[in-house]
């Protein structure tokens, strides 16, 4: 049985809250792409995606995700362990010495549910694309799921995997790009505009869907079942996700402050406030 959208709500809640105290227990991480995300993993992990029990690295017969945008491995850790992927407890144990959780997923301590090792951008549709033509090699009809930034597509990786599976017609493959519009230095317009990204995927012959809000969990569902219905047609799918860094966090909202700054004791105790326990912390 799927949950419901209010159990979907409230596990979103408990994940905010995770992402908050593990990134202030040890003074650092990125707390404001893993908050704009957290209902997306959510969905993808408890209601999209087929996965079987446990974990096995070569993830036949089911669905994968790779997380290209590997800073944002509070809301990854997060949502696998709550998920089943490992204890819950295990979450105090983020970016401290030996732990499994470092601030960047790593697979050489092999925590279940990490497939790859992702912090340097622009790989991870790389990796996604060839997982996605093993699938299709080894006749497995499951789909590939991948996460990026929208500040990491100005990595010039990403151009050449996009126009790879296009012109491999890799079409078990979603492609989702968190576009908050911000990245570690301000907008991604201040950065490095980069025009219509619909615009560029398009051009590069992929089939592009929009989901406006990003940050909703029944738009989330809506758009992504979307998505699963255009794979196996001939080309690769892109989600153009719209979402809010910090979202659910008032003071972290509408800024590109928060990217990769931990909240101070009174900070976490608003936060906190603003997004009650639901399900137990760790």
């Amino acid at each position: 049985m799927k949950p419901n959208t209010q159990q979907l709500k409230d596990l979103t809640i408990q994940v905010r809250r995770d992402i908050l105290r593990m990134v202030h227990a040890v003074n650092s991480g990125h707390p404001g792409g893993s908050l704009g995300c957290a209902e997306f993993l959510v969905v993808l992990y408890q209601n999209i995606m087929d996965r079987k029990e446990g974990f096995e690295m070569d993830g036949i017969g089911e669905d994968l995700f790779f997380l290209s945008n590997g800073h944002i491995s509070p809301v990854l850790y997060s949502v696998l362990a709550r998920s089943g992927y490992f204890p819950v407890a295990e979450l105090a144990t983020f970016r401290l010495i030996n732990s499994r959780l470092q601030g960047h997923p790593t697979t050489h301590d092999h925590l279940p549910g990490v497939r790859i090792a992702s912090g340097s951008l622009g790989q991870g549709l790389s990796v996604g694309i060839g997982a996605a033509q093993a699938k299709k090699l080894n006749g497995d009809n499951h789909i590939i799921y991948t996460l990026h930034g929208d500040g990491e597509l100005q990595e010039g990786q990403n151009w050449e995997a996009i126009m790879y599976a296009s012109a491999k017609k890799v079409d078990n493959l979603i492609a989702t790009i968190d576009l908050n519009g911000k990245q570690i230095d301000g907008t991604t317009d201040e950065v490095l505009a980069m025009g219509s990204i619909r615009a560029k995927f398009e051009a590069f012959d992929w089939d592009v869907l929009e989901i406006e809000k990003g940050n909703d969990i029944e738009a989330i569902i809506a758009g992504m079942n979307d998505a699963k219905s255009r794979t196996g047609k001939g080309k690769p799918v892109c989600v153009l996700l719209h979402t809010e860094m910090g979202n659910g966090v008032d003071f972290m909202m509408y800024s590109h402050a928060w990217h990769g700054k931990a909240p101070n004791d009174t900070q976490l105790e608003i936060a906190l406030g603003q997004n009650p326990e639901t399900l137990g912390d760790y």
